[in-house]
C-alpha cells in the first residue's frame, strides 16, 4: 500500500489499523532543539479520542502517545521521531457480521477489489482511528509554529449552521461544549440534534471552519504546491471529508470582480479578505480561513440492502460503537493537518532565499 506519508521536509508516515496492536508514526525532518510541551500533545490527543462525551463513539481508548526516538531530555534531536499509540479496547467481534459483506458508502468494497484482502475489523487501515497519529504529529508541528495560531470549530451539523463571521465569535467557548462550536446557544441545539439522530440509529454530517492567524507572508510553493492546494489535499485526506473551500469559496462566484477584489492598504494589508489569506498560492499575511465538509458516517444502526463478496444481495445492520456525527472529534484533526502543511512550508521557506 502506497500513500502513507505526508509532507516534503516535515514528513509524517503513519502505520497501524483500527483493531491492531497499535497505531503510530514517524516524523522525519523536525528540526533539532525544539523543546516539547508533552502536556499540550496530550491535550490534543484527548480532544480527538473516542468515548469523551455522549455524542461520540463509546469506544474507550486512553490514546496516550509513547515516543520511541528523536527526543532527548525533552528536546527534539533532529533525528526521526518515532511514536506509538496502543489500542487497548478493541472489540473485533462487533465486525464479524461484515466479514464477507460490504457496508454501503464505506471502503470495504474498494479495499477488497484493490488488494484482494481486507481487514474488516473496524475498517482496518481505512478507519478514522488512523487520524490519532496525525493529531500527535500535528501537535508537534504546532509547537514548531509557536507564533501561528490555528483554531478550528464546528460551524455546521446537518441543517444547523453557524453563520456568524469568525471574527465575531468567542473562540474560548469551543472547548466548553461537547460539539466544539463557538456559540453556546447553537451548541445546545447541535448536541440535542446529534443525540436525536443517534436514537434513530442514523448519522449526520457537518462542517468545520478553521482559522489560521499570525501567518507570515511567503508560505507556499507555486506552481503545483500552492498553499491552498496543499491545505485542500490535507483536508480531503481526512476520513469522511467531501469538500473544501477557502476564502470566499463558492460564494465568491456570485460576486463581481469589483466587489471581490481585496484592496490594499499602504502597509500591504488588505481592506477585505476574500482571498482567504492566500494570493497566487502564497500566504499574504492575512488570516487564512477555510471550511471542511464531512459526510454522515457510513455505518448506521439501521437495516440496509447491500451485497456480499459473491455479489449476492443481502441485508445488513451496523453493530458496535460508532460516531453519530464525526465533526466534534474531527476539530483537532483539521487543526493537526493544517499545522503539518504550514510546518512543511515554513521549513521550505527557510531555504527558498539567501
Amino acid at each position: 500500500m502506497a500513500g502513507n506519508s505526508f509532507g516534503t521536509l516535515f514528513k509524517l508516515t503513519t502505520f497501524g489499523e483500527s483493531h491492531g496492536e497499535a497505531l503510530g508514526g514517524i516524523i522525519d525532518g523536525c528540526p533539532a532543539g525544539l523543546t516539547l510541551d508533552f502536556d499540550a500533545i496530550e491535550r490534543d490527543m484527548q480532544r480527538r479520542k473516542p468515548g469523551q462525551s455522549a455524542i461520540v463513539t463509546q469506544r474507550k481508548e486512553p490514546d496516550s502517545v509513547k515516543f520511541l526516538s528523536g527526543i532527548f531530555e525533552g528536546k527534539t534531536t533532529g533525528t526521526p521521531i518515532g511514536f506509538v499509540i496502543e489500542n487497548t479496547n478493541q472489540k473485533s467481534k462487533d465486525y464479524s457480521h461484515i466479514k464477507d459483506t460490504y457496508r454501503p458508502s464505506h471502503a470495504d468494497y474498494t479495499y477488497d477489489q484493490k488488494y484482494g484482502i481486507r481487514d474488516y475489523r473496524g475498517g482496518g487501515r481505512s478507519s478514522a482511528r488512523e487520524t490519532a497519529s496525525r493529531v500527535a504529529a500535528g501537535a508537534i508541528a504546532k509547537q514548531l509554529l509557536s507564533d501561528i495560531k490555528i483554531t478550528a470549530y464546528v460551524s455546521g451539523v446537518g441543517e444547523l449552521m453557524l453563520d456568524t463571521p469568525y471574527s465575531e465569535l468567542d473562540f474560548s467557548q469551543i472547548e466548553n461544549n461537547p460539539v466544539r462550536t463557538a456559540d453556546t446557544e447553537m451548541a445546545s441545539k447541535m448536541e440535542a440534534y446529534i443525540k436525536d439522530i443517534r436514537k434513530q440509529g442514523d448519522t449526520v454530517g457537518g462542517q468545520i471552519t478553521c482559522v489560521i492567524q499570525n501567518v507570515p507572508v511567503g508560505l507556499g510553493e507555486p506552481v503545483f504546491d500552492k498553499l491552498h492546494a496543499e491545505l485542500g489535499k490535507a483536508m480531503l485526506s481526512i476520513n469522511a471529508v467531501k469538500g473544501f473551500e477557502y476564502g470566499s469559496g463558492f460564494a465568491g462566484t456570485r460576486l463581481k470582480g469589483s466587489e471581490h477584489n481585496d484592496i490594499f492598504n499602504e502597509d500591504g494589508s488588505t481592506q477585505t479578505n476574500y482571498s482567504g489569506g492566500v494570493q497566487g498560492g502564497i500566504s499574504n499575511g492575512e488570516d487564512i480561513y477555510f471550511n471542511v465538509a464531512f459526510k454522515p458516517v457510513a455505518t448506521i444502526m439501521q437495516s440496509q440492502e447491500t451485497i456480499d463478496k459473491d455479489g449476492n444481495v443481502v441485508e445488513m445492520q451496523g453493530k458496535g460503537r460508532h460516531d453519530p456525527c464525526v465533526v466534534p472529534r474531527a476539530v483537532p484533526i483539521v487543526e493537526a493537518m493544517a499545522a503539518l502543511v504550514l510546518a512543511d512550508f515554513w521549513l521550505l521557506n527557510r531555504i527558498s532565499k539567501v
